[in-house]
C-alpha cells in the first residue's frame, strides 16, 4: 500500500496495526474485515500464539451482565455480548453451555444486596428469578443459603477456542495475525504510526489499536500517550473440586460492590470439572502465575503509582482477607462452605491461576468500566478485564467504529 504526502510516497503495511492476540484484539480485528472489508489489518501477538493470558486463564463463565452499572459500557456490551457470544459458539461449533446460574446470600447483611441485584438486573432487562432458603435445592441441591436468585442466561464457554475462531475468520477476510511479534519501541507522525518488535521488524500503519492487556498502559506510553492510569496485576487462584457432583452450574456468593471482584464462586466448566475460587491477591509480576513469579521492574513501576498506595490504604482489610485465603487451604474451603457445606479441604486441588489487568486511577480508584481512549491515530484499551470475554464482539465492534472514523 502506497500513499503520498507532499510528493513524498509513503509505504504502510496496513491501515490498522493492533496489538495483542487476545479476544479482544482479535475480536477488533473481526470487527474491522466485517464492517469495511478490504481494510487491511496487522495483528501482532508477543506469545506463539493466541489467548495466552487473561482469555485463555479466566473461568470461562458468559456473564449476564447482571453485576453492572445501568448503562455503562459493562452492563451494554455484556448483556449484548452475552447474547452474540451463545450465538457465534453455536455457529462456530465452539464447546459451549446456558447453564444459568445461582447468586446466594448465606447472611443476613448480604440480603439488602441481593435485592439491589435484583433490581439492577431488571434495569439491564435480565430475567431474574428470586429464591427463597427452601427453593435454592431445585437448582442446587449441595447449596445452602438464607435466599438466592436465578439468572438464566449466564452461560459457559471455550474462550480460548473462541479467540482462536476470532483469529480464523479475520485470517480468510484477509487480515494478518503474526505471533512472536512483541512490540518494543512505537514511533508516530501525523500521517503514520510504525512499531519496531523485538525481533528489529517494522510495521507501518494509518493507525494503532492497544489491545495489549496486561500491558495496555506501558504499550500507551510507547506511543506517548499519557494512560491515567496504571495496570495492577491480581492474580486469580483456582482450585479444582474433585466431587464436582457437588455443584450443577455455577454459584456465586453475593458480591461486595465497592469491589470489581465476585468473590469465591463455583463455576463448571464446559468439561465437567468444576473450579472454585479465585481469591485476589497482588501478583509481583505482570504475568505472575505463581507466587514464585518475581519481577523487580513490575514492582518498582507498580510502586512508583500514588494510586497502589492509595488503593492499599483505603481496601487493606479486604486485600488482608483476600491474602489469607491464599495461604491458607483451610481458610478458602471455609469461605467455600459458606455456600457448599459439604465441601471438605481435601476436596480442592490447586488448579493453574490467571492475572487480571485491572486499572487503577491516581487518586487509588479501582477503575469499574472498560477504559477505551483516543490518541492521535491510536485507540487504546486500557481496562478490559472480566466481562470482557463475555463482551468481546461488541467491544471489538466499538473499538472498530472508532478506527474506522479516523480513517474517514
Amino acid at each position: 500500500m502506497r500513499a503520498v504526502l507532499d510528493g513524498e510516497a509513503l509505504t504502510y503495511d496496513c491501515d490498522v496495526l493492533v496489538i495483542g492476540g487476545g479476544i479482544v484484539g482479535l475480536s477488533t480485528a473481526y470487527a474491522l474485515t466485517r464492517e469495511a472489508p478490504g481494510t487491511r489489518v496487522l495483528v501482532l501477538e508477543k506469545e506463539n500464539g493466541p489467548a495466552r493470558h487473561q482469555t485463555g486463564r479466566n473461568s470461562g463463565v458468559i456473564h449476564s451482565g447482571i453485576y453492572y452499572r445501568p448503562g455503562s459500557l459493562k452492563a451494554r456490551f455484556a448483556v449484548q455480548g452475552a447474547a452474540e457470544m451463545v450465538k457465534f459458539c453455536a455457529e462456530n461449533d465452539v464447546p459451549h453451555e446456558v447453564t444459568g446460574k445461582l447468586i446466594v446470600a448465606t447472611r443476613r447483611a448480604e440480603l439488602p444486596r441481593l435485592h439491589a441485584l435484583v433490581q439492577r438486573g431488571r434495569e439491564n432487562g435480565i430475567p431474574v428469578r428470586e429464591l427463597g432458603a427452601s427453593q435454592i435445592a431445585e437448582y442446587e441441591p449441595s447449596v445452602r443459603g438464607l435466599a438466592a436468585i436465578h439468572v438464566g442466561t449466564t452461560g459457559i464457554c471455550d474462550f480460548g477456542a473462541v479467540a482462536r475462531r476470532l483469529a480464523g475468520l479475520a485470517e480468510e477476510a484477509g487480515a494478518a495475525v503474526r505471533y512472536g511479534q512483541e512490540v518494543r519501541a512505537i514511533g508516530r507522525r501525523p500521517w503514520q504510526v510504525a512499531v519496531r518488535t523485538a525481533s528489529g521488524e517494522v510495521f507501518r500503519g494509518r493507525t494503532l489499536v492497544n489491545c495489549a492487556g496486561l500491558h495496555g498502559d506501558r504499550v500507551a506510553r510507547l506511543a506517548n500517550d499519557e494512560p491515567g492510569v496504571r495496570i495492577m496485576p491480581f492474580r486469580g487462584e483456582y482450585f479444582t473440586l474433585a466431587r464436582p457432583e457437588l455443584v450443577r452450574n455455577l454459584v456465586y456468593p453475593v458480591p461486595d460492590p465497592a469491589f470489581p471482584f465476585l468473590g469465591v464462586h463455583l463455576t463448571r466448566g464446559v468439561d465437567g470439572s468444576v473450579h472454585v475460587g479465585p481469591n485476589a491477591v497482588p501478583a509481583l509480576a505482570r504475568e505472575g502465575y505463581s507466587r514464585g513469579t518475581v519481577r523487580l521492574g513490575d514492582m518498582g513501576a507498580t510502586a512508583a503509582w500514588p494510586g497502589v498506595w492509595r488503593m492499599a490504604a483505603r481496601h487493606w482489610r479486604y486485600g488482608a482477607g483476600e491474602l489469607h485465603r491464599s495461604l491458607s487451604r483451610r481458610a478458602f474451603a471455609e469461605a467455600v462452605r459458606r455456600l457448599v457445606p459439604a465441601v471438605a479441604e481435601a476436596d480442592l486441588t490447586p488448579a493453574p491461576a490467571g492475572v487480571r489487568a485491572q486499572a487503577v486511577l491516581r487518586d487509588g480508584t479501582l477503575v469499574d468500566d472498560f477504559l477505551i481512549k483516543e490518541g492521535p491515530r491510536t485507540v487504546h484499551v486500557l481496562n478490559a478485564p472480566s466481562p470482557a470475554a463475555t463482551a468481546s464482539l461488541p467491544i471489538g465492534r466499538e473499538i472498530a467504529r472508532r478506527v474506522l472514523e479516523t480513517l474517514a
